[in-house]
């Protein structure tokens, strides 16, 4: 079993942690896990040219854009399942991850079915973020399993809360059972 993690925050911090600790304790139960930091990689804007969707079967599903996208879209497409964690701004998704998102276009119909799992850390109200990984998954066709958030005002907060520890064990047990079945 092959997981990736996405992590969409511009500093490392409570998301990559919290993505870190569950991709660490599903490596432990015998899967290959990869943890994908948005911040290290060039991913442009989508510009909405639909050229992904268009001209017969040799350009659906290609993007034009030339960047790190690239790679990912292979790394996305090999695995069995995807975690995605997110900051929240605004009680919404960061920029990086909502960017990241836009650019799955060309090839979120190979994403159908697969288990996905969030993360999403705020300072005071997560407000609409989980509602936002939720219905990308939805528009994708993958198939929800859970989240868990974690409230934080400091970079390394959430990694001295040992029941933010176990939730977290918790959603990736969840995940490889889903996958197995």
């Amino acid at each position: 079993m092959r997981l990736v993690g996405i992590c969409g925050s511009p500093r490392k911090g409570n998301t990559e942690w919290m993505l870190r600790k569950l991709l660490e304790g599903i490596a432990r139960d015998g899967a290959e896990t990869e943890l994908v930091l948005l911040r290290e990689k060039e991913i442009k804007a989508c510009d909405g040219c639909l050229s992904c969707e268009a001209g017969g079967r040799e350009r659906k599903g290609i993007c034009r854009i030339e960047d790190d996208m690239q790679q990912i879209y292979s790394k996305l497409i090999e695995a069995d399942a995807l975690a995605i964690g997110t900051p929240v701004y605004f009680e919404m998704l960061s920029g990086l991850l909502k960017n990241f998102m836009d650019r799955t276009c060309p090839i979120w119909p190979r994403l159908e079915l697969k288990p996905i799992v969030g993360v999403a850390v705020a300072e005071e109200n997560i407000g609409k973020a989980v509602e936002n990984l939720r219905t990308y998954s939805s528009v994708c066709g993958m198939r929800w399993v859970g989240h868990v958030t974690a409230l934080a005002k400091t970079p390394k907060q959430v990694s001295k809360d040992r029941n933010i520890e176990r939730r977290l064990e918790r959603l990736g047990r969840e995940l490889i059972g889903v996958c197995k079945t």
